[in-house]
């Protein structure tokens, strides 16, 4: 990950949820789903958490594996999170990681431990303080 500091912008007008961000000069929509009023044209929030998280810990396989050379051809990674009536005390997430290419036992368990160690897993995994300020 860069190490200049990550910042992103959101902006929702009278779109009802349609939220447009901006980031690195990159713009993506978030949406709620139809059934909850959005128009469902965009990942929901949760949703966008969970491919920070699954593209973070791909990128960093893939770099692992490429610097040892390893023969890693695919990295297929699911992922799910609570419902957030289950979210008063922890807020669970769970990984699945499918390898495809031709590796070891030891390969595969030194992949498995090199997934903790992507930034996003790192911040996820620590206490968060959001320090909300008016602009």
């Amino acid at each position: 990950m860069d190490k200049k500091q990550i910042t992103a912008v959101t902006e929702l007008d009278r779109s009802h949820y349609l939220t447009k961000v901006y980031a690195g000069g990159h713009f993506i929509y978030a949406d709620e789903p139809a059934d909850v009023g959005g128009t469902d044209e965009g990942m929901n929030p949760g949703a966008l958490l969970l491919a920070s998280l699954g593209s973070c810990t791909a990128i960093t396989i893939r770099m692992y594996a490429d610097r040892k050379e390893m023969a890693l051809d695919t990295i297929k990674i699911h992922l799910a999170i609570c419902n957030e009536q289950e979210m008063s005390t922890s807020t669970k997430i769970t990984r699945k990681i499918e390898f495809g290419g031709n590796l070891s036992e030891a390969e595969l368990t030194r992949l498995m431990q090199i997934a903790d160690k992507c930034p996003i897993h790192k911040m996820l995994s620590n206490p968060i303080q959001i320090e909300t300020t008016l602009a």
